[in-house]
């Protein structure tokens, strides 16, 4: 077999063979296949792209190309979450102890933010003492004991993918939809999910910008995941304006406590339910949407859902005191009000913008290597179709130093469009895809 054929194929717009694609990435994972013929396959993938069969075939041979989580002894199906990434997205801080708490076995491995994303693992970070590295023994324990564990990922998890990965950023190949599904999916499959829940953003802060584009994505995960074997569902969701009203590490586990003891924002609380429904479904905990609506909804009321998150925090070191004062757990040095210049109802609050304010103020990372600055970022006082007057706040900066705040201002009053038509806003949740109904 030689890659030469193989790229030849490709270019006429052939399909490879699970044989092939084996080939490919054994030999490029292990260094024999150079970067410039992988390259050259990548761009044939990206201009004819892949059938189904392909891309399944590309996700597990790069799951397996490392190392591979078996959590059979957990019993039952554990699930797992993916969001492709929004501004102030901390779902999972409030799904996993809801789900947790109506008898579901959340597994899940997060990573770290880069460019204007938060990642999970940051924001757990801002709570003192919080271990984000267990062992696979001690991630099996926690899902047995308490039914929720988060770990960040392996160093040899899908190897194959962080390759590729790299070789697709520098080559302008990141765009396309066959490789972002297989990139996302390896790494779930390998970290040993029984079932897993995508949450698909579209809009201006999404990585999706249309809806097009977010269907033809959720489905090609949706079919990998099935005929991985894996149980899998596709929320598509709205990311035309930020998620709740939190953009930053510690304002957003503040706002994810906040929700969990019935004080969250409608949008953070409605994608929360609605994720949660299909994590119950798909690991088949209760398979009606509405009892499992119900479920959820009673373990945010009777506060089970806010215990199991305190449990799951104090399991992994981390110190629940910090939550008995959530104006202090959120302290910074500048508090600064950005107000509104006109009168009128916000049309949109562009998403990309307001990350950008949380990631200039030293709340998110251009490299891997960048620090980031747990207390900083943006709490807005507004949403789209608010009705606000000359003066109002439209959020408020939280700022370590002073050097920053100015750049950071402008992009907030950039982001806020205003003006006198009426908003008609759109649903949060687009559409749900499942293998049944693609």
């Amino acid at each position: 077999m030689r890659m030469f054929d193989i790229i030849s194929k490709k270019k006429y717009n052939e399909s490879l063979s699970k044989e092939e694609i084996d080939y490919v990435i054994n030999e490029y994972t292990n260094g024999t296949i150079p970067d410039y013929q992988m390259s050259a396959l990548l761009m044939a993938i990206y201009f004819n792209g892949m059938n189904y069969e392909e891309t399944t075939n590309l996700t597990l041979a790069m799951a397996h190309s490392g190392d591979m989580m078996d959590l059979s002894e957990i019993g039952g199906i554990n699930v797992d979450k993916h969001s492709t990434g929004g501004v102030g997205d901390k779902t999972t801080l409030i799904l996993a102890p809801m789900v947790a708490a109506c008898g579901g076995k959340v597994a899940k491995m997060s990573g770290r933010g880069l460019g204007n994303t938060g990642g999970t693992i940051d924001k757990l970070e801002s709570i003192k003492g919080f271990r984000t590295k267990l062992s696979e023994e001690e991630f099996i324990d926690n899902i047995k004991e308490i039914g929720l564990a988060l770990t960040g990922q392996t160093g040899n998890l899908a190897p194959a993918d962080k390759k590729i990965y790299a070789l697709r950023d520098v080559t302008a190949i990141v765009d396309s939809i066959p490789l972002i599904a297989s990139s996302i999916m390896s790494k779930k499959i390998a970290a040993g999910a029984g079932a897993i829940v995508l949450d698909v953003k579209v809009g201006s802060g999404a990585f999706m910008k249309n809806m097009q584009d977010a269907e033809k994505l959720a489905e090609e995960m949706v079919k990998i995941g099935s005929l991985a074997g894996r149980n899998t569902i596709a929320v598509i969701s709205d990311m035309d304006e930020p998620l709740g009203l939190a953009v930053g590490n510690a304002l957003e586990v503040a706002e994810a406590v906040k929700t969990l003891k019935k004080e969250g924002p409608e949008d953070l609380i409605n994608l929360c339910l609605e994720l949660g429904t299909q994590m119950l479904i798909a690991s088949k905990v209760e398979e009606n949407a509405d009892k499992a609506r119900g479920m959820l909804q009673n373990s945010i009321d009777d506060g089970s859902a806010y215990n199991k998150f305190l449990e799951f925090i104090k399991r992994q070191g981390g110190d629940i005191t910090v939550f008995d004062d959530l104006d202090e757990f959120t302290e910074c040095n500048y508090k600064i009000e950005v107000k509104a210049d006109k009168e009128g109802y916000v049309q949109r609050i562009e998403s990309e913008l307001i990350g950008e304010a949380s990631m200039i103020l030293g709340g998110g990372r251009m490299t891997k290597e960048d620090v980031i600055d747990y207390s900083v970022g943006v709490k807005l006082s507004a949403k789209r179709g608010d009705y606000v007057k000359c003066g109002d706040c439209l959020a408020t900066i939280y700022a370590a130093n002073k050097d920053k705040i100015l750049e950071a201002e402008g992009l907030i009053i950039k982001a806020f469009e205003i003006s006198e038509d009426i908003v008609k806003t759109s649903p949060l949740i687009k559409r749900i895809i499942s293998c049944k109904n693609i």
